[in-house]
């Protein structure tokens, strides 16, 4: 197990006459091929994708990971999705903190905080929620700029198709150019 060389360089590749790529099949193809500790941080990076397990006791637990890219997108993810709860509660009239997730003391400066801020400003919900996943994206590609073969270039590769998916299912045009440049992507590192 663990052969990332030939993991990765087994992720799909789309060409403009292919068919639509099922997400839930490529992550499936991945876990076969990892070892059951690979899986289990595959498993704590999916489930920071559905809403309903985003709990105080979910990050407080990503958080402590021994894995670099769990530990520091999943700060980054809590980091925007307070800092979009934060807004919704001005935006709303709402106490301030209210239904915020403490981010653990000396987890380091939020870099993006402004710029998170510029895009809830917009007016379109739409570019707003395309915005935050464009920030998501670029953190992903940040946290693996010095990877070659590894786990996290995997982790991210996971990360950025369940963005594209996401907006294939919202907008199968966006959804369409993301896979595209995820694929473009992993080319260029092979």
């Amino acid at each position: 197990m663990n052969n990332y060389e030939y993991i990765i360089a087994s992720l799909p590749r789309l060409g403009k006459d292919a068919g639509p790529l099922d997400t839930d099949e490529v992550i499936s193809a991945i876990r076969s091929q990892c070892s059951g500790a690979d899986n289990a941080l595959i498993d704590l990076l999916l489930d920071s994708f559905d809403a309903g397990k985003l709990t105080p006791e979910f990050y407080k637990e990503a958080l402590k990971s021994r894995n670099k890219f769990i530990r520091n997108y999943l700060l980054f993810d809590l980091q925007v999705r307070d800092a979009k709860t934060e807004y919704l509660n001005a935006a709303l009239g709402r106490p301030e903190g209210e239904d915020l997730i403490e981010i653990p003391e000396g987890s380091g400066e939020f870099e993006q905080e402004a710029r998170v801020r510029e895009i809830l400003s917009g007016s379109d919900i739409l570019a707003r929620e395309r915005g935050l996943d464009d920030v998501m994206w670029e953190k992903a590609d940040s946290l693996t700029e010095l990877d070659l073969f590894d786990i996290d270039i995997i982790l991210a590769f996971i990360a950025k198709i369940k963005i594209a998916d996401r907006w294939n299912k919202l907008d199968p045009e966006t959804g369409r150019e993301l896979f595209r440049r995820l694929v473009s992507e992993i080319r260029n590192t092979k």
